[in-house]
């Protein structure tokens, strides 16, 4: 009698492979390698997609009991998938790790938590202090390996949370744990298993000083979902913001208030803008993912003899340098001989190219001692020449100033339509800025007079 042939293939999605492997190289999934004989149900040739979807395979999300983290996961947790949350010690992970644990729990969905920072005792008490009841959160230890990956298998929760994945420790490893080689396997390990099992894994992580996450770049490759907590630590304000999304959009951002019952969902533009006019001071629409806000930022000019400085909290400092030598040169506005400093308000960092012409007018109202316009927002990316470029997603920006009460729009960009928010088209920084002329020209008669020429312009166009 013959020898009876056999076959791998991916239960999955068919895909045929010459040996067994821990991993479909078709789909990606893991532990969906079967052995099969020749004359079997694998299938031999291409298959088209609409064929690899089962019945009660949909993509199904499941809602975290925090609209915000919902809408920057994509739509809520999706199962078998890996999420990192990285940030720094102290902010806030280990809170929020526990916080959706008991929202999960409570929403009758199992859930098991894995510390190897914090003992039983400790996490005990601080869900005590949440007013979490203790009932509602599973405990392992988590800085073995297998013992963690042996309890998810023997439970099967539908999250399990590893906190942190530093204090994990593969002990068929020799490194210390924290180290590449450990952070690697043990990664490696949980994803497998989720792959295999169907457990949504939540993993929180380290950020080094310079900000990027403790460990191997590439455990940001082998995760579903990469999430960033940040914040001022020394107010309540937190921003979870998304990075990689194999499930939804990029960018997506939710603002949280840290108290002493943990964290709270919040609506920034209240702590992000100041209802009164103040020299110094100016309005941004920066956009993160599909959402904007209106983010005040401020400035202070300070004439100095001795060497100038420029210190930026909350700002890009390059961007803020180049902003800054671009009024000197181009807008006419002398301050290569003053100390620059530049914040953003509530501690949030703002990244986006678009929110230049607010920091130009930040410093021009503070060099010239007068307010911006009344009720106006400023969104415009400033060349090295001088000139404003468009921003996209002008329509959520103009939103953005709406809700916040800014009636005037000073950009580079067509009218948007909108009944309550007008916008002011603007080509050139000097245009944007003619407001601070005619102030200005109280205590700089230097001011040129095409500066003074859009001065009056600005005045008719307002």
């Amino acid at each position: 009698m013959g020898k009876v042939r056999t076959l791998h293939s991916c239960s999955e999605c068919s895909q045929q492979v010459a040996r067994w492997t821990g991993r479909c190289p078709g789909c990606g999934a893991w532990g969906t390698i079967e052995q099969r004989a020749a004359g079997g149900t694998a299938s031999s040739g291409p298959v088209a997609l609409q064929t690899l979807a089962r019945d009660g395979d949909e993509e199904r999300r499941v809602p975290t009991g925090f609209p915000g983290l919902d809408r920057v996961l994509g739509g809520g947790l999706v199962p078998a998938s890996v999420a990192l949350l990285a940030g720094e010690p102290g902010i806030g992970k280990s809170t929020l790790l526990l916080h959706l644990v008991a929202h999960l729990s409570a929403a009758g969905l199992s859930c098991l938590l894995a510390s190897g920072e914090e003992s039983r005792r400790q996490v005990a008490l601080r869900a005590e202090r949440l007013g979490i009841p203790g009932q509602a959160v599973t405990f392992v230890p988590g800085r073995q390996l297998g013992e963690v990956l042996e309890a998810a298998r023997s439970l099967r929760p539908f999250l399990l949370a590893v906190d942190s994945i530093q204090a994990l420790r593969d002990p068929e490893s020799t490194s210390t744990p924290g180290g590449p080689s450990q952070v690697r396997a043990c990664t490696d390990a949980l994803v497998g298993m989720a792959k295999s099992e169907g457990i949504a894994v939540a993993l929180t992580g380290h950020v080094t000083k310079e900000g990027d996450l403790a460990g191997p770049r590439t455990l940001e490759h082998a995760v579903d979902v990469v999430l960033t907590f940040d914040g001022d630590a020394r107010s309540g304000l937190r921003v979870l913001s998304g990075g990689k999304n194999r499930f939804g959009q990029e960018g997506e951002t939710a603002w949280f208030e840290m108290g002493s019952d943990g964290l709270r969902e919040i609506d920034p533009s209240a702590l992000l803008v100041s209802e009164g006019r103040e020299a110094g001071s100016a309005t941004a629409l920066p956009q993160s993912g599909r959402r904007a806000l209106a983010v005040e930022v401020q400035a202070l000019v300070a004439p100095t003899d001795g060497p100038a400085r420029r210190q930026a909290t909350g700002l890009d400092a390059r961007r803020f340098q180049l902003v800054a030598a671009v009024l000197d040169r181009c807008g006419r506005v002398p301050l290569a001989r003053a100390e620059l400093f530049g914040a953003s308000s509530g501690g949030l960092r703002i990244e986006d190219p678009a929110c230049d012409l607010a920091v130009a007018a930040a410093l021009a109202s503070a060099w010239a001692g007068v307010p911006p316009p009344e009720g106006s927002a400023f969104v415009g990316e400033i060349g090295l020449t001088g000139q404003v470029r468009g921003a996209p997603g002008m329509t959520q920006r103009v939103r953005a100033a709406r809700a916040a009460g800014r009636t005037t729009v000073f950009a580079a960009a067509d009218p948007v339509p909108d009944g309550l928010v007008r916008l002011v088209p603007v080509r050139h920084v000097r245009d944007a800025l003619a407001w601070a002329a005619a102030g200005a020209a109280r205590v700089a008669p230097e001011w040129p007079a095409e500066a003074h020429r859009a001065a009056e312009r600005s005045k008719r166009a307002l």
